[in-house]
This record gives structure tokens, C-alpha cells and sequence, in this order.
């Protein structure tokens, strides 16, 4: 159950919304390297409801804009 998750987190001194950050956070960073993802399609891939919000999440995580990750990555 949910409770028992959150239990176990805090046994172990975990947070949940720390974990779904970390995770969210490295798997941007495995999509964005895939050209034919835009970065609408990412941030829905990820569970943002929109673009703004998962550009903010990605600069919060990088120090960049998610474009401007891009771009550098592909060139």
C-alpha cells in the first residue's frame, strides 16, 4: 500500500518525491539525446503537464534550458 511504501521510505531516510525527482531527472537526460523527441513530448513522457514546467525542472536539475542542452549535446 501506499502508506507501506512511504513507511519503508523513511525507514531507510528516503523521500518519495525525491526519488520520482531523481528519476524523472535522469531519464530527461536519457530523452533529450533522442533527436526525434521534441521537448513536448518529453515533458508528457515524464508526467509534466506542460512544457513551461518541465523546463523549469530541467534547469533546476542542469543549470540550462532544455534546448540549450540539446544543442550543445549535438554539437
Amino acid at each position: 500500500s501506499r502508506q507501506t511504501l512511504y513507511r519503508k521510505l523513511k525507514k531507510e531516510t528516503l523521500i518519495f518525491q525525491e526519488l520520482v525527482e531523481d528519476i524523472r531527472r535522469d531519464k530527461a537526460l536519457e530523452l533529450i539525446k533522442d533527436e526525434s523527441l521534441s521537448l513536448s513530448e518529453i515533458a508528457f513522457l515524464l508526467g509534466f503537464s506542460e512544457l513551461s514546467a518541465f523546463s523549469r525542472a530541467f534547469k533546476r536539475w542542469t543549470g540550462e534550458s532544455p534546448s540549450t542542452y540539446r544543442q550543445k549535446l549535438l554539437s
